[in-house]
């Protein structure tokens, strides 16, 4: 967890302010990048004083509710929004829905009504005195309903499986079988779990009748966002701004307008009055999407060498009435024979959304126990098995370090689980993850320096928490020798140049390149300013320490400001433009997780997680220590606590609150080792944060056989399943 030695900016800087154009440099020569940089908002997000949409007052502000149906699938007999008009404080109470209408499914799928009061008691009171019959339908909100003779259709065309997909040749897998010395035939289920963003979705839409309106978004994406906003407020794009300051996690959901935004613009354009609608808590549990579960039927089979020679897939996507997710099977691992078929199954519930690494964490609990089940069939070393089947030969040296780290060539059972047995016993288990981290070329970058050597950096990109505003400034700033604090990035206004979306761990390789060029820009112009004032060539001059010298001769020099006053009375203005060179992509990982299993209780605590990626060039390594921390808390939780839980008689969620749905708390916190694999020397920039939540709950599962035999195939890992599955084994 070490931030790397101390760094003297002046001589880490000869090598690369001198390219003809814009480069990273080797990654242990940056005097700024790939240090611990504190986070430039970090005062006012500890203080209190930076404001999420949440936070919002605007004067005549109303406040708005969703009326929602309970019900999965109802037909809408009689509503009375009478009682609620007559709410002191409430301001509006219509329906949304006529008498008589079917609702299709769960969430938003059921918004009928909307409230609005001059306070949010107001409206909450007035929500509470709306009267519905609703006639309720057969649920269909599991995937045994929807698969059952008969059943009604809730996907798309009536359809409750659709995008079936297949590969691979039965008759070659069937013959491999035959040849393994290990078979394994198992299921492995993963339940649909939350966001759990502590902001919930919603905006504020600043408008009062007029030719011009402000949207405040909870949102990952700020380009184009005016556009959507500006069709439901029957404006021109161009007089619609979208502010996107602070957002409370959106982790893949907070993409778009939504209903909510939908419907908070077409009030406000009725009342001309600023709307405040966020989602309560559980309307974000009920219409804000979900990562979807999955069920995996797989049959493998390995050979005494620890070849995996064969697997077999039936997957199910359990997306609501959305498609799901899961990555092609066989995932990451290396097998001589496989064939799969996966489906999605829909159920009339809210649709899944894309959730940090879609897909990646459902396929990484099936694969990586069925890895563990054929090893320890073969009497095999868990660790030794997965890099005998892992092609790459990063994952070889990510496996080794985390099993140093945790500490298992020092463990007892290496090849065979603990006996098990009264008592608390230790188990130590693994998984890898992989991310493609893609890149978009779409941001634009204006940079400023004013001639008394103030800077700004401008771009639409968004800071969802993750620290983008941090790297604007710090690209800026080391490429000009200054401190990140001192130059002010300018993000989340759709006013500004064009940004990426912060989705699928594509902003850092998409804004870095861009940043970075607008900096290389700046740097060369100046140069050119001030190289007659120092008696030398622009390309032998060097930015460091806040001062601009001769290479070589650092007596030859101008402070920062002396430097920006050669620019006269006009500022310096460039533009960066997204340079591919600058970025790569594909992320390895490797996690290791010790557990202790309480045999009388079913208490499983996690004593420690090590994770360790690459990354190329880490522009902040606090910053990704941090994302690494936090992917493993996020597998922590979803491994022992989350799922979403609807009960099948009347398909009403039972979990749609803080207190019913369960998430990983300080008490819960193990050790946390996040390590920066630093022989990754590719001297370019990606996102990472995805792949770091993709494989803890795996090794957690995996170290729950360790310790006592128990091989859990159900998430998430809670008590009552670990003490039915003990009475199984007596």
């Amino acid at each position: 967890m070490s931030a790397g030695p101390t760094k003297d900016p002046a001589p880490a800087a000869q090598d690369w302010q001198a390219a003809d154009r814009p480069e990273w440099g080797a990654n242990d020569a940056h005097p700024l990048l790939n240090t611990d940089i504190p986070r430039v908002d970090g005062p006012e997000k500890v203080t209190g004083v930076a404001k999420y949409t949440h936070d919002i007052r605007l004067p005549g502000m109303v406040y708005a509710r969703l009326v929602i149906s309970p019900y999965p699938r109802a037909v809408v007999r009689d509503m009375n929004f009478r009682r609620a008009r007559r709410v002191p404080g409430v301001v509006h109470a219509e329906p949304l829905e006529e008498e008589g209408v079917q609702l299709l499914f769960q969430g938003a799928g059921g918004v009928v009504g909307i409230v609005a009061g001059e306070s949010p008691e107001a409206a909450e009171a007035g929500r509470a005195e709306v009267s519905i019959d609703y006639e309720a339908l057969e649920p269909v909100v599991t995937p045994e309903q929807a698969l059952a003779d008969g059943a009604p259709g809730v996907g798309r065309g009536g359809r409750n499986v659709s995008s079936v997909e297949s590969h691979g040749d039965q008759q070659a897998v069937a013959a491999a079988i035959g040849g393994c010395d290990h078979v394994v035939q198992a299921t492995y289920r993963v339940p649909v779990q939350h966001h759990v963003s502590l902001e919930t979705h919603g905006v504020v839409v600043d408008y009062d009748g007029g030719d011009s309106a402000v949207v405040y978004h909870s949102s990952q994406n700020v380009t184009g966002a005016n556009r959507e906003f500006s069709n439901y407020l029957g404006l021109d794009a161009d007089k619609v701004t979208v502010l996107v300051q602070n957002v409370g996690g959106g982790f893949g959901a907070k993409f778009g307008a939504g209903l909510e935004g939908r419907l908070a613009c077409e009030l406000a354009v009725e009342l001309k009055r600023p709307v405040h609608l966020m989602l309560t808590r559980e309307d974000e549990f009920l219409m804000a999407g979900n990562r979807s579960g999955s069920e995996q039927r797989m049959v493998g089979g390995a050979s005494s060498d620890g070849t995996f020679k064969v697997l077999a897939v039936e997957a199910d996507k359990h997306g609501g009435v959305g498609q799901g997710a899961l990555p092609r099977p066989p995932y990451i691992y290396t097998v001589e024979n496989s064939v799969a078929e996966v489906r999605s199954v829909h159920t009339a519930t809210d649709s899944s959304r894309a959730m940090r690494a879609p897909g990646h964490p459902q396929a990484s609990f099936a694969m990586e126990s069925m890895i563990d089940e054929l090893a320890y069939g073969i009497r095999m070393d868990p660790v030794e098995f997965r890099k005998k089947n892992l092609a790459d030969p990063v994952w070889h040296r990510q496996l080794d370090r985390v099993a140093e780290e945790i500490g298992w060539h020092d463990h007892p059972h290496r090849t065979q689980p603990g006996p098990g047995g009264d008592g608390v016993h230790v188990g130590i288990g693994f998984g890898v993850a992989v991310w493609g981290s893609r890149s978009r070329d779409v941001t634009v970058v204006d940079l400023r320096v004013e001639p008394d050597g103030g800077v700004t950096a401008s771009t639409a990109v968004q800071d969802i928490g993750q620290g983008a505003r941090t790297l604007v400034a710090a690209i800026v700033a080391e490429e000009l020798g200054l401190d990140a604090p001192e130059v002010r990035a300018e993000i989340g206004d759709s006013r500004l140049p064009p940004a990426v979306g912060s989705g699928g761990s594509t902003t850092t390789g998409s804004i870095g390149p861009s940043i970075k060029d607008a900096a290389y820009q700046a740097r060369v112009e100046l140069s050119k300013r001030v190289a007659p004032l120092l008696d030398a060539e622009p390309g032998e001059l060097r930015f460091a320490g806040h001062r601009v010298f001769v290479a070589g001769d650092t007596g030859r020099s101008l402070s920062w400001r002396e430097a920006c006053a050669a620019l006269g009375d006009a500022p310096l203005r460039v533009t960066g433009r997204f340079q591919p060179h600058l970025r790569d992509q594909g992320i390895h990982g490797a996690q290791a997780a010790k557990v202790q299993v309480d045999m009388l209780t079913g208490r499983v605590d996690v004593l420690k997680m090590v994770s360790i990626q690459d990354q190329g060039l880490p522009l902040n390594r606090m910053a990704i220590r941090s994302q690494m921390n936090g992917g493993m808390i996020q597998a922590l939780s979803f491994a022992l606590f989350e799922e979403r839980v609807l009960d099948p008689d009347t398909g009403i969620m039972l979990s749609s609150d803080m207190e019913n749905y369960k998430i990983a708390g300080c008490r819960e916190m193990p050790e946390l080792v996040a390590i920066i694999d630093d022989e990754d020397t590719r001297e370019a920039v990606m996102g990472m944060a995805e792949a770091s939540n993709i494989p803890g709950h795996s090794a957690i599962g995996n170290a729950i056989y360790n310790a006592c035999g128990l091989r859990l195939r159900d998430m998430p890992f809670t008590p009552d399943r670990i003490l039915t599955a003990l009475g199984g084994m007596s």
